[in-house]
């Protein structure tokens, strides 16, 4: 039998109440198939053990992650927490360290989910974004000159390497070759006429290996535009952190809302573990009342199965959170019902199970 070992970090707000839910149906899944298990280790990490300790992680932290197979995150942030010490000094570290340099998000409309977009079928909105993960303009490089005087200046590098730009690219290439859909670079090169402009001509270097995938190009505000009145156009798209980061976003709010937006940190050679997490943050206003949405953090779990090898039951899993929504019996108030967090996870397992 398989074991596989994840490492667990609830983190802050919702985060555990809908990882608990994600657990619980990866050990259904487990205990239905028969040949694999899971064996969770649990770390207190996060905003609360700041305020405890001054860090969000203990100085052997990443030491610690290390020796497991993956990261399950459930959120990072809460109230009295500066937002960038909470999210440099937890997520953003352990992507670093351990160069987790690509960022899967799926964009699926699912049947059953809301779509804000007039007329929209399930087919229009149906795509997969390979964000770069590790540099960009999230690099954290720059400067913070005459801080407090009249002549301050803050200078916010963005860091563009052949390696990591290449590297990102080409693995979005091998995914639109493997599933024979189409690939679109997403950038601002007509604004950003250094970064932007090496980021274009890598995708068209990298594209000369891959003659036989049907590629396209767009500036990220005519992208944004696009993906809101022609979603269909997008099936692949690869673009840099920040772009990869906000359009995302709109791709949760075109199909489902965030309670539905999913996301994989991977190291692709898995020299390193890899990290698995629901996008929608933390939301504490919400913390504590049992009525968060949990099917972001299931949706992340079927990723963990596809990670492991194991696809077939990453789709049934994403079949079932399909099914509750369009059973619509037991959904989270976001969606339009009046279901627990727990209740929604519960009705997952009992989907796979039947």
């Amino acid at each position: 039998m398989d074991i596989y070992k994840i490492a667990v970090i609830p983190g802050d707000g919702i985060g555990p109440e809908v990882i608990r839910e994600g657990v619980r149906v990866l050990d259904a899944v487990a205990s239905l198939d028969g040949g694999f298990r899971f064996e969770w280790t649990h770390f207190p990490w996060g905003c609360e053990y700041y305020l405890k300790n001054g860090r969000m992680m203990p100085e052997d932290g990443i030491e610690t992650l290390s020796r497991f197979d993956a990261i399950y995150l459930g959120a990072v942030g809460a109230p009295g927490v500066p937002d960038h010490i909470s999210l440099w000094d937890l997520l953003l570290v352990i992507r670093k360290s351990f160069d987790q340099y690509v960022n899967l998000r799926p964009v699926k409309l699912l049947r059953g989910a809301p779509c804000p977009l007039k007329d929209a079928r399930l087919e229009d909105i149906d795509m997969t974004f390979v964000r770069e993960n590790s540099e960009g303009e999230y690099a954290g490089s720059g400067s913070w000159l005459y801080r407090g005087k009249p002549n301050e200046v803050v200078i916010q590098n963005g860091v563009f390497s052949r390696v990591g730009c290449e590297r990102v690219i080409r693995y979005a290439y091998e995914l639109a070759r493997r599933e024979k859909k189409t690939l679109t670079s997403v950038s601002k090169g007509n604004a950003l006429n250094y970064s932007m402009v090496f980021w274009d001509q890598i995708f068209k270097e990298v594209g000369r290996d891959y003659p036989d995938v049907e590629t396209h190009s767009l500036l990220v505000d005519a992208a944004s535009m696009f993906m809101v009145k022609d979603p269909k156009r997008f099936q692949i798209v690869v673009t840099s952190n920040l772009f990869g980061d906000i359009l995302t976003d709109l791709g949760a709010a075109i199909s489902g809302g965030m309670g539905l937006a999913a996301g994989a940190n991977l190291n692709p050679e898995r020299r390193y573990p890899s990290m698995f997490e629901p996008i929608h943050g933390s939301a504490p206003d919400i913390a504590g009342k049992g009525v968060a949405n949990p099917l972001a953090a299931i949706w992340s779990a079927s990723q963990i199965l596809d990670f492991f090898g194991r696809p077939e039951w990453g789709r049934r899993v994403l079949s079932a959170i399909e099914q509750l929504l369009v059973e619509g019996k037991t959904l989270t108030p976001d969606v339009g019902g009046t279901a627990s967090t727990s209740q929604v996870g519960g009705a997952v397992a009992a989907i796979l199970e039947r």
